[in-house]
């Protein structure tokens, strides 16, 4: 159980990494994984917008439900795209209904005490909710950019209320993003619920990483937070590129990837 894994307790550290689709899925619980995030940022990360905010509820059903159908042993956590829970409880409950139906098994959400009567909705129509404080991705216009959070005594206070106000709510974690070691420890030494830090230093109660950038399918420098495990980007080029001198060359197909002509019938693999 999520809720009571916390490292002060002895604990293991929770281990979330983000997926959207099947393959992705398959990978990140076969190497065992505790949850898995189908986040909205699959909108910068796999369809190519600039930002989270160009994503809807239809969209993440979709990646949910491709997600689930790998069959994880992981908690599957959806995120709740902007601003599906922005208009409302009511609203709120139908789109994390959807996100359900699709295979999630709860939910995500950003903001701190403003977002408290959703939390209590979501909870109350029996929906798990988790919880996002920080650097809030879906916040970037009001935040001009996506910049560190929580520096300070007076904003580690914020988020610490922010958080103890979440928790009385009903989520059982938080995810912390985009602050400083010190806020990361000050939030989980005050919660009861695990936190999983993204960005938030080494004393949260687990880690977050986007799949893309853990294992190196996105160009260019991952952001400091992240550290890459591999170079998947450039080996599927290599390997690309290997078959397309192939082909210009003629040496594909060859006779392994031809039928004879005198071969018995049966299927084409």
């Amino acid at each position: 159980m999520v809720r009571g894994r916390k490292r002060a307790k002895g604990a293991e550290p929770l281990v979330m990494v983000t997926a959207y689709d099947a393959p992705s899925a398959r990978v990140a619980d076969a190497a065992g994984v505790d949850l898995i995030l189908v986040g909205d940022s699959v909108a910068n990360t796999v369809l190519g917008y600039p930002d989270t905010l160009q994503v809807d509820v239809a969209d993440l059903a979709h990646h949910v439900a491709a997600v689930t159908r790998a069959g994880p042993r992981a908690l599957v956590v959806a995120d709740l795209p902007w601003p599906s829970y922005h208009q409302g409880r009511r609203t709120a409950v139908r789109a994390a209904a959807r996100l359900v139906r699709a295979g999630a098994k709860a939910v995500k959400l950003e903001g701190g005490a403003l977002r408290v009567p959703v939390v209590e909705a979501l909870v109350d129509a029996e929906v798990p909710v988790m919880g996002h404080l920080g650097l809030t991705p879906q916040s970037v216009l009001p935040m001009g950019g996506y910049r560190v959070q929580g520096r300070g005594a007076e904003a580690r206070e914020r988020l610490v209320a922010d958080a103890l106000a979440l928790e009385a709510a009903g989520v059982f974690a938080v995810v912390l993003e985009g602050i400083p070691p010190a806020a990361g420890r000050a939030v989980t030494e005050a919660l009861e619920v695990p936190t999983i830090g993204i960005g938030a230093g080494p004393d949260c109660d687990g880690q977050v990483l986007v799949f893309h950038d853990l294992v190196g399918l996105n160009p260019g420098p991952v952001p400091r937070f992240a550290r890459r495990y591999a170079d998947l980007l450039g080996q599927a080029t290599e390997a690309v590129a290997a078959f397309a001198a192939d082909v210009r060359e003629g040496r594909f197909p060859g006779p392994e990837e031809t039928y004879p002509e005198d071969a018995p019938g049966g299927s084409p693999a």
